[in-house]
């Protein structure tokens, strides 16, 4: 697969056409279901996911789609070092509550890291997309334009979650940037904050789905950003269950190690082990 400018065309393409039926959905209201994990999930996950999975099957057919619905339900086809991770609907919790910071992520992961990504929030028709190799960019509706991290300043930003905001966190921004201002957003958006260069590094200290990061994560690498595991080497993909213990990304520059700020973790379901 050589053709990634083409493929983000297309993987554009599929994202605005899943954001469309959520906001359709939206306009005349929706019931919202619980998973067995304890997530919610409506039917704009639903909707949004089957419109991604048709349009990646035409636009790469033969590879395979880790999906987050389909996964849910036990469909997790057999994959190799090449795949896409999609997540239809990033942010369910704020997107049920009527807030518009909600995303549909689609990424293409190579050797276990991400190539190429779109992310799309359809509540404020704002498209950021990358490939590592070629650039990043924001689309607002009227046209692309480059983006790319900043350089780390005497004033730090940190971006966070809006919903899983701890203790950890807290205490690992005093040692990795001090006094700091401070942005909270929901879904794959804060990826992007930092790819348009708007704040400096943002920590997750807490676990996270590989497809919640995949299409985030790179648009990051792509706009010069990095994101590091909490042992500090780069987050990789194809872990088991799909987990992330804990990352931090910034805008280019070394962190330190988040793994010390770690609550114990028992790695979720049947992984005793961890992540």
């Amino acid at each position: 697969m050589t053709d990634y400018a083409r493929l983000l065309e297309e993987l554009a393409e599929a994202a605005r056409e899943a954001g469309e039926a959520i906001l359709e959905i939206v306009r005349r209201g929706f019931e919202t279901e619980t998973k067995r994990d304890a997530s919610p999930v409506t039917e704009a996950d639903h909707a949004a996911e089957l419109i991604i999975l048709a349009a990646l099957a035409k636009a790469a057919p033969g590879v395979p789609v880790i999906a987050e619905e389909e996964v849910a339900a036990g469909r997790i086809p057999q994959h190799g070092d090449t795949y896409f991770l999609v997540d239809p609907l990033d942010g369910t919790k704020e997107f049920v509550r009527g807030g518009d910071d909600y995303t549909v992520n689609i990424g293409l992961i190579e050797q276990d890291v991400p190539k190429l990504g779109v992310v799309f929030a359809p509540a404020s028709n704002r498209l950021h997309l990358g490939c590592t190799g070629l650039g990043a960019w924001l689309d607002e509706g009227a046209g692309r334009a480059s983006i790319e991290t900043r350089p780390r300043g005497d004033q730090m930003t940190a971006v966070a979650s809006k919903s899983h905001l701890n203790q950890a966190t807290i205490a690992y921004l005093q040692e990795a940037v001090g006094m700091c201002d401070y942005v909270a957003v929901g879904s794959s958006l804060k990826f992007c904050i930092l790819a348009e260069g708007k704040a400096d590094i943002y920590p997750r200290a807490s676990p996270t789905s590989e497809w919640d990061t995949a299409a985030g994560h790179a648009v990051l690498l792509a706009a010069g950003g990095l994101v590091d595991g909490p042992d500090g080497a780069p987050l990789s993909y194809g872990k088991r269950a799909f987990l992330n213990r804990a990352f931090v990304a910034t805008s280019g520059w070394k962190p330190p190690a988040l793994e010390h700020y770690l609550e114990p973790f028992a790695g979720g379901g049947d992984l005793p082990e961890g992540v």
